[in-house]
């Protein structure tokens, strides 16, 4: 399917899902900063990482590398170390500091080896963070907590496998209680690529975690990079960046008994853009509705939009909050509601082709509810 922002078109789902018809796109308020931009660096992948807020304090995490132009894939030397850092806002996206916590350096630049967590996090902690993170050397993934808003990191700690052949952990995870958490991973398929999403849970506060249930069937093409939010103590909505041949786009799956099992609701974003396409970052907004942003990887690049006044029923006319990158390597969002109710969504991006990748931010005001869109029966 060929997606194209800028005329209307109407997506039909297959079985019982409702059928999706979308305006054209909408342009709303914006206001851009620089996150990290440093001459010779790559700085990528946001969603990734994880982004965490407390009022007008905001902490985005990111992978800095050496940039290199390489001639496929993403502008960055594979041979030279790289690592995790974060910046920090304390007046809502608008001006930031970088950091490099020791806490977060790579096992292989030297960093500590994962170990067996203890247990017993409070995940309800004010200033709590946790981050997930894969390892280009070994199968199993990891994860860092923090109880004081990111300044320090504890761990890493060994996520356990779940009998999977690997494990490719980011950041997506719905805090139930003091010592219960919900994550969404991606493991390997069967024929040992990538991949598909599994829900696990730990009830202990991280000490064991426990397999619960697979996100839709295992793909031929691809199904990774969730980004979930909680619609009631038992309504769970995700977002899943896929992949069969030569399409990318975004599905939605939902789950009424709280995980157990789930079921497709519609496809939100029927491309992406260009070969790779780009995961979701799935919001509640302050005022109920939801707010899915992604990065867009055909011409005009850039980062795009659709809200939902119906907790994911039906979806809004596109929004762009920008497309004026140079070329696909760009996006992985992560997104957070202001205390004034705007959004701060912190993604990675560029000018040209053969220049750095830095990590950017935008303020933006979600537009009001438009009457365009409409539910239709298949």
């Amino acid at each position: 399917m060929n997606g194209c922002s800028r005329r209307t078109f109407q997506l039909a789902m297959a079985g019982s899902a409702p059928a999706l018809i979308f305006g054209a796109e909408e342009r709303p308020s914006v206001e851009h900063s620089i996150v990290y931009k440093e001459p010779g660096r790559f700085g990528g992948w946001p969603a990734n990482h994880g982004i965490w807020s407390w009022g007008d304090e905001i902490v985005v995490g990111f992978r800095s590398a050496h940039f290199k132009v390489m001639p496929v894939g993403h502008a960055r030397d594979p041979e030279r170390p790289q690592d995790e850092w974060q910046a920090r806002s304390m007046d809502g996206g608008k001006t930031w500091s970088v950091e490099k916590p020791p806490g977060l350096v790579r096992p292989e630049n030297g960093g500590k080896a994962p170990v067996e967590c203890p247990g017993g996090i409070d995940f309800t902690e004010p200033n709590f963070a946790l981050m997930f993170r894969a390892s280009g050397e070994v199968p199993s993934s990891r994860f860092y907590y923090s109880a004081d808003r990111c300044r320090t990191w504890k761990g890493p700690y060994t996520l356990p496998l779940f009998e999977q052949p690997r494990i490719m952990a980011r950041t997506d995870y719905l805090v139930d209680s003091r010592n219960q958490l919900s994550v969404f991973l991606t493991a390997a398929k069967r024929n040992g690529k990538e991949g598909r999403v599994f829900m696990a849970r730990t009830m202990d506060g991280a000490r064991t975690w426990n397999f619960v249930s697979w996100i839709g069937p295992e793909p031929d093409g691809f199904s990774i990079m969730p980004s979930s939010v909680r619609l009631s103590k038992t309504r769970i909505l995700t977002m899943l960046r896929r992949k069969e041949g030569p399409e990318h786009w975004i599905d939605a799956w939902v789950t009424d008994d709280n995980g157990s099992s789930w079921k497709f609701l519609n496809r939100p974003v029927p491309t992406t853009g260009g070969s790779v396409g780009n995961p979701p970052s799935l919001l509640m907004l302050k005022d109920g509705r939801l707010a899915l942003i992604y990065g867009f990887r055909s011409a005009p690049y850039g980062i795009r939009a659709r809200l939902s006044n119906d907790k994911g029923m039906t979806w809004e006319k596109e929004v762009v909050l920008r497309d004026d990158a140079g070329c696909w390597d760009l996006g992985y969002p992560r997104s957070v509601n202001r205390p004034d109710g705007k959004v701060l969504t912190a993604y990675y991006y560029n000018d040209d082709p053969n220049r750095e990748r830095y990590i950017a931010a935008t303020i933006w005001d979600p537009p009001r509810p438009s009457r365009t869109t409409k539910l239709v029966q298949p």
